[in-house]
């Protein structure tokens, strides 16, 4: 006797598209979403921009298409410091957003950033260099202060502060990075080579092909 076929299983619901985030490897504002997205656990599509071309899909959710911009179903978050809450409320196993300076923050968002901008990007500004170098250097004095009686920005163990600062600080040592090494601020210095060797920041610092509209890239 033939025995009756087995019946098909019934498919199952399509599994939920991933939360996509335009990116650009190289930008601080899009590194310090990333690495609050890898800490958090958070599974997303990451999208390679180039900054030449940007995707049209970018430029249909977010019209100034500046990076990172996350999208998550009908949610649209397009500043890099709503990601990092975003991802860390939903999933903070180091409880990150338990050391978060907003004043540090906003420091290093606001004063710092003008004057590595026009440190970094002088012939574009018309700016002295030197001028807003020795500026960026007095802003970065009280870090070094606050990293001689801890090793994190936010206490003794890494949070949002650090992540949220580094790639900013990053950006202005390598300006003149043999220059940088010279300068009295120790602290800052350390801390900043202990993040440049860091496991997460080699993952979120893997190089990605421009995204076109090709398979997700992971």
């Amino acid at each position: 006797m033939t025995p009756e076929p087995e019946p098909e299983p019934e498919p199952g619901p399509e599994p939920a598209p991933l939360p996509i985030l335009y990116s650009f490897r190289r930008c601080p504002y899009a590194m310090r979403a990333r690495m609050a997205l890898r800490i958090s656990g958070a599974a997303v599509e990451v999208r390679e921009v180039s900054l030449r071309d940007k995707p049209p899909e970018l430029i249909a959710v977010s019209p100034k298409a500046t990076v990172p911009v996350l999208v998550d179903g009908d949610l649209v978050l397009e500043e890099s410091l709503e990601i990092m809450r975003w991802a860390l409320g939903r999933s903070d196993p180091e409880g990150w957003l338990t050391r978060m300076d907003e004043s540090l923050i906003a420091a290093n968002d606001g004063p710092f950033k003008d004057h590595l901008d026009r440190y970094k990007y002088a012939g574009r500004y018309g700016s002295d260099a030197r001028q807003h170098r020795a500026a960026g250097m007095a802003l970065l004095e009280p870090l070094d202060t606050i990293l001689m009686k801890q090793p994190h920005l936010g206490g003794f163990r890494p949070g949002v502060t650090d992540i949220a600062i580094m790639p900013f600080v990053r950006q202005f040592a390598d300006t003149e990075r043999a220059w940088f090494d010279e300068q009295p601020l120790r602290h800052v210095q350390a801390w900043l080579e202990d993040w440049r060797q860091s496991r997460l920041f080699a993952a979120i610092m893997v190089k990605r092909d421009p995204w076109h509209g090709s398979a997700p890239t992971g």
